[in-house]
């Protein structure tokens, strides 16, 4: 019944209407889930919308006080370790299986749990704080007519703010007028993207026109129609419905919660987005965890640690099965009352096995893996040798999380403009009409050499240096046309904009690129005035003139290019384009000039390593201009793909170009780059180059950086094409079931001949080409997306399985630096996005070399030797027990005293082995940079796998053994000294955990490659904390106020006192040692490692003689800081070498320096793992305060010696 439908839907707009001038004066907003489709609003989206849109307020913290334990608790037994150990405890409750008190496993479980619920309760208070902060802060918000103070978590979404100069943004707002012209607003992002570079924004002319006052912005009615909230910062997609138009919104016209409003007296938003709902909240989220092999690898190892507790748990658990069958149930004083059968009891048996072992199991492993984490990462903070004092910028590490895969490193990706090169552009050459200037060009027809004097232009920048008279003289003769059209479109096709402070005009580009062209245009007589949403103003050779902007044509990485429409003061309509060869030589006209030549000198400027960019325009008539606007309108109100239709739009224009010419930019490497990267590859590591330069540019680049060298065979695309299509085509005849084993199956290689080779390789060819590139040396890849860098990362990960770091400065290298294995930001001239997405960040590439080879290879050793360590003291500790139940009918009784097995890990054996993850380093950190070599076993995963595992498995089988029959053998049929018989069994735990806590102690201290004080403390007060406690747990004091929880009662003193069990104890830990010493000098001697060979060469430089000279530049704590630089200090001993004495001041042998000689000789010690002695007397100096900014008050910035 068509008439009863038309009826229903009059009824239902009526309806809408009604809600809608109910809803009005707060504006609503509704998120078209599928945008590419007409949406409609209904009442009822809006009334949703109405009750569900998010508050201001924002929620960061995780726990209150209610929920604090049990999440917290939750939290932590998600961890398999940890659930394990209340398994452990629950299976303790149980008489009937139980073998040890359960204070046993329940004190180290509350000290593991204790410490991590403190941290996470410390932070989360710190969270707490912030949002109270935060969601009290006041602003001004239109309310009943009138702008009232309220508060931030009271803002509501269709709200209009009103911000002051220095104000911050409390949500994201469609910015509507503000007090300065054509409504710009000048924000801070320091807090949203780390940058500290003001951006502009801009609202719509509409609504800066018609919404300056209250009243105006009181009866504000629009609809907005806008995507779902995102954590896109570079993206912003909507459309306002006003008065019967539609107006398309952008990322410029919003301003984003975290921004601080800059330079603008007034402005007013309109909330789009608030609290958990704005783009700095989305981005707040959890970031991807990244793991370290080393951590996959020790995931697996307690796996195998908790197969092996199972089966040795059930083989004893069988083995009492039987001996109860053929000896305990014949045994009646064994009788226990218990009438249970043989299997019944061996069932018991074998869960009082788990309790018994669960010590293989180590609960307190992981802490002290994030204890040593977290020092590694400190030492890189205070490392003062990666400090860049220019810019006032300490390397950080953004994670503690990945130190020991810094010496694993395999492949680094870098960028190249602004990661190896400085990022600071200047215009050195360009090419105009086929003609070519600047430095070095044409120096028979212009002998003039000295920088171009720019007197006769009075906004010229003196900093700007030009050497070529030639074009200057063109320029302001007025007669080369071209030339002048070359500036012109310098001047007006960009996005600069331009601050005028004291009559000098302070340009703000988007990209040092930009700054650099507007820059030359600005000295070559085009100078860019000003800029408003609709209009250019330039100064053209002293006359003013205003350009009518018809359209922008913005620049991305897809497009490789940008363009502007203009209108003319005479009217005519030009369009004006500036991009990447490529691009633009594929949309010139048939009928351009200088084709040939223009190619020509763009290669001769990449050869000169600079970067290049083509100058073109084209001429559009009115009508050609009015169809194709039409068009562009509805692709700005396109709410699906906005860019693709965009895209399409600005096709159709930009073609047919005449070409102009082409401009050249200088980008000077950065220093130590070259020196870098070769050392970087002495050390194995493969570097490769992901850039969006061209090909030529991108080669002379490699060349200059030491990338490329001239003994390498250099491939190209284009010529590796036919390998690759014949191993693909080969790859494709093969039968599907054989497809995997072929790929696991070497192939032959692609490059047969013997030396090195190089690939540089164009974005077109991305796909299937990770064999071949992985058998050159250096690989180049020239005009790559950001998306195609990131592509090229994952692949080496998927195929090649490699540890991958990229290394990048910009926000184009984000992905890229997220996807590897660790992500390194260098904090330069393009913002701070590649710095907040990066694990650890620094301001120079050149410290790249000192974060890998030394802090990265020290970590990987340290972590190494701390595991292996670890595991060793945990199974010559546990499997005690197993020997021990071969001569108890297998019970499940325990060889030691309680209270040992509840405090050997916590207290007794945990320091030494701790500070050996700290502190230890096989070679200081000179020799690491001299030697690269060094790195190589890291990469090979040598010093931590599942040998190394079995290794420190049957080390401690060996041990254990050791510890438990020496002391068995001599506590049969003896008698003491004073006649009695120590053969009892506490007498003989005293004596085994008395011989395990010397061995362990001794033995990190063969494996300690680097002595300090620090070091010597823990292993002596190891074993004082060890005689201390017991002396105290065996006394009879604490037996008589707690006589069923210490039944040991002078157990220790009475067995100690036997010179026979001290020499027992001798003997037990003598052989437990001697093969070790033994295998150790064998290896170090016959097979030794590429660091037993390079530590000789350390002690060359302290023991070759007798007097001590002492280098002394600065008397600061800077220059205490341990590096072997010569700037800084080194105590040396010599044997009157000249090249040790030049520049040195020798120490007279009475001069007497204690307190300065005391820093220098603790830190020599700790510098060397060998000893300097000195003698001085008792006279005063006092080192000077450092004066450096970043240390401060705290010494420990000088380097992870210090502290």
């Amino acid at each position: 019944n068509s008439s009863k439908i038309q009826d229903e839907e009059k009824e239902q707009r009526h309806w809408e209407a009604s809600v809608w001038s109910f809803l009005k004066p707060s504006l609503q907003l509704w998120y078209s889930r599928e945008p590419q489709k007409d949406a409609i609003i209904t009442v009822g989206l809006l009334v949703s919308l109405h009750f569900f849109l998010q508050g201001n307020a924002i929620k960061t913290y995780k726990y209150n006080v209610l929920t604090f334990i049990p999440l917290n608790l939750y939290e932590q037994f998600k961890r398999a370790a940890n659930l394990y150990f209340l398994a452990l405890l629950i299976l303790q409750i149980i008489p009937q299986i139980t073998t040890l008190p359960w204070y046993t496993t329940l004190i180290p479980l509350v000290v593991v749990l204790g410490i991590t619920a403190i941290k996470d309760l410390v932070d989360d208070l710190a969270r707490h704080r912030m949002d109270k902060e935060i969601n009290n802060r006041k602003c001004e918000v239109l309310l009943n007519g009138s702008f009232q103070d309220s508060r931030w978590r009271q803002i509501q979404v269709g709200d209009v703010v009103r911000l002051k100069k220095n104000d911050f943004i409390p949500a994201d707002l469609l910015l509507l007028s503000s007090s300065n012209p054509n409504s710009l607003c000048y924000v801070e992002t320091a807090e949203l993207d780390g940058e500290t570079n003001l951006k502009f924004k801009m609202g719509l002319r509409v609504t800066d026109e018609m919404l300056q006052e209250e009243r105006q912005l009181a009866d504000f009615d629009a609809l907005i129609d806008c995507e779902e909230p995102n954590n896109r910062l570079d993206k912003f997609l909507g459309m306002m419905q006003w008065n019967g138009e539609r107006y398309p919104l952008e990322l410029d016209n919003m301003l984003l919660r975290g921004c601080k409003v800059r330079n603008t007296d007034v402005c007013h938003g309109l909330v789009i987005f608030a609290g958990g709902d704005t783009k700095i909240m989305k981005n707040s989220g959890k970031t991807r965890f990244k793991r370290t092999k080393i951590d996959e690898l020790m995931n697996y190892m307690v796996y195998t640690i908790f197969a092996v507790l199972i089966l040795v748990a059930a083989g004893l658990g069988i083995g009492h099965t039987f001996w109860y069958e053929q000896i305990g149930s014949k045994a009646w004083y064994l009788y226990d009352g218990l009438n249970y059968n043989a299997t019944y009891r061996g069932f018991l048996s074998f869960w009082g096995y788990i309790i018994v072992l669960n010590t293989m199991v180590p609960i307190s492993l992981y802490v002290s893996v994030e204890v040593i984490r977290l020092g590694q990462s400190k030492f890189i903070n205070w490392d003062l040798q990666m400090y860049f004092a220019e810019k006032d910028t300490p390397a950080k590490a953004r994670t503690t999380t990945l130190n020991e895969q810094l010496g694993q490193i395999q492949y680094i990706f870098s960028d190249k403009t602004g990661t190896l090169t400085q990022n600071i552009m200047e215009f050195k050459k360009c090419t105009i009409a086929g003609r070519s200037y600047g430095t070095g060009i044409f120096v028979c027809l212009n002998t003039k050499t000295s920088p171009v004097d720019w007197s006769w232009n009075q906004y010229a920048d003196q900093k700007f240096q030009f050497m070529d008279h030639l074009l200057v003289a063109n320029v302001k003769s007025k007669k080369d046309k071209d030339a002048m059209e070359f500036f012109k479109l310098l001047s007006l096709c960009h996005t600069v904009m331009v601050d005028n402070k004291d009559g000098d005009l302070v340009y703000q580009a988007a990209s040092p690129d930009e700054g650099a062209l507007v820059t030359a245009a600005r000295n070559f007589g085009f100078v860019f005035l000003s800029r408003t949403q609709d209009t250019i103003t330039i100064m053209e050779m002293g006359q003013e003139k205003t350009y009518e902007m018809l359209a922008l044509l913005d620049f991305n990485s897809d497009r490789k290019r940008m363009s502007i429409i203009l209108k003319f003061p005479d009217g005519r309509i030009r369009l004006y384009c500036k991009g990447a060869d490529t691009v633009i030589y594929e949309r010139l006209s048939t009928n351009t000039q200088h084709q040939q030549t223009t190619q020509e000198a763009l290669d001769i400027f990449a050869n000169d390593t600079l970067r290049t960019l083509c100058l073109c325009y084209k001429d559009i008539s009115a009508n050609e201009y009015e169809a194709w606007s039409r068009k562009h309108k509805e692709a700005q109100l396109v709410m699906g793909d906005r860019e693709a239709a965009l895209d399409s739009v600005y096709e159709e224009v930009e073609k047919d170009l005449m070409l102009i010419g082409a401009t050249a930019i200088e980008d000077k490497l950065q220093d130590g780059v070259p020196e870098t990267i070769a050392t970087l590859a002495k050390a194995d590591i493969k570097i490769w180059v992901l850039t969006g330069d061209k090909k030529e540019t991108a080669e002379n680049i490699g060349y200059s950086c030491s990338l490329l060298t001239d003994d390498m065979t250099v491939h190209y695309g284009e010529d590796v094409n036919e390998k690759l299509r014949i191993r693909q085509t080969t790859r494709r005849r093969q039968p599907p079931t054989n497809f995997r084993r072929a790929r696991q199956t070497p192939e032959e290689p692609f490059f047969t001949e013997t030396g090195k080779n190089a690939l540089i390789i164009t974005g077109g060819w991305l796909i299937d080409f990770v064999d071949m590139a992985c058998e050159c040396e250096a690989v180049i890849c020239c005009r790559v997306t950001p998306k195609q860098k990131a592509n090229v990362v994952s692949l080496v990960k998927k195929y090649k399985k490699a540890v991958t770091l990229s290394i990048g400065d910009g926000a184009n290298d984000v992905n890229m630096i997220k996807t590897a294995d660790i992500g390194v930001g260098i904090s330069g001239q393009e913002g701070m996005q590649a710095v907040m997405s990066s694990d650890y960040a620094f301001a120079q590439f050149r410290y790249l070399e000192r974060l890998l080879l030394v802090h990265g290879r020290w970590s990987y050793i340290r972590m190494c030797k701390f595991l292996r360590f670890f595991f060793f003291k945990n199974f010559s500790f546990t499997l005690v027990h197993f020997w021990y139940s071969f001569f108890n009918g297998y019970s499940s009784q325990t060889a030691y005293e309680d209270w040992f097995i509840t405090l050997y890990n916590l207290a007794y054996s945990s320091l030494p082995v701790l500070l050996v993850g700290l502190l230890d380093q096989d070679v200081n950190d000179r020799l690491s940079l001299k030697f690269p070599k060094l790195y190589i076993p890291g990469q090979q995963g040598l010093l931590f796998n599942y040998k190394n595992f079995f290794i420190s498995l049957f080390h401690g089988i060996f041990v254990s053994l050791i510890i438990f029959f020496i002391p068995y053998g001599a506590f049969l049929q003896t008698m003491g000294q004073d006649g009695e018989a120590p053969s009892d069994y506490q007498s003989f735990a005293v004596v085994t955990a008395s011989s395990l806590i010397f061995t362990v102690s001794l033995q990190i201290s063969l494996d300690t490659s680097y002595w300090t004080f620090v070091n010597c403390f823990a292993v002596l007060g190891s074993i004082a904390i060890y005689f201390g406690f017991m002396f105290d747990i065996h006394s009879a004091g604490i037996h008589v106020i707690f006589p069923s929880v210490f039944t040991f009662t002078g157990a220790a003193s009475n067995a100690l006192r036997q010179p026979y069990l001290w020499l027992t104890i001798l003997l037990t830990v003598g052989i437990s040692l001697l093969p070790v010493i033994c295998i150790q000098f064998l290896y170090k001697t016959i097979w030794p490692s590429v660091g037993d060979k390079v530590r000789p060469h350390s002690m060359l430089h302290s023991c070759s003689g007798h007097s001590v000279k002492v280098h002394l530049v600065r008397c600061d704590l800077v220059s205490l800081h341990p590096v072997g630089s010569e700037e800084q200090e080194e105590v040396r001993a010599s044997d009157g070498g000249k090249e040790e004495e030049e520049g040195a001041r020798a120490l007279p042998a009475g001069q007497a320096l204690p307190s300065l000689c005391l820093r220098l000789f603790s830190l020599t010690r700790l510098r060397r793992p060998h000893l300097v002695r000195a003698e001085h007397s008792a006279a005063s100096c006092r080192p000077q305060r450092s004066k450096c900014k970043h240390q401060g008050d705290s010494p420990r910035r000088g380097g992870e010696h210090l502290s």
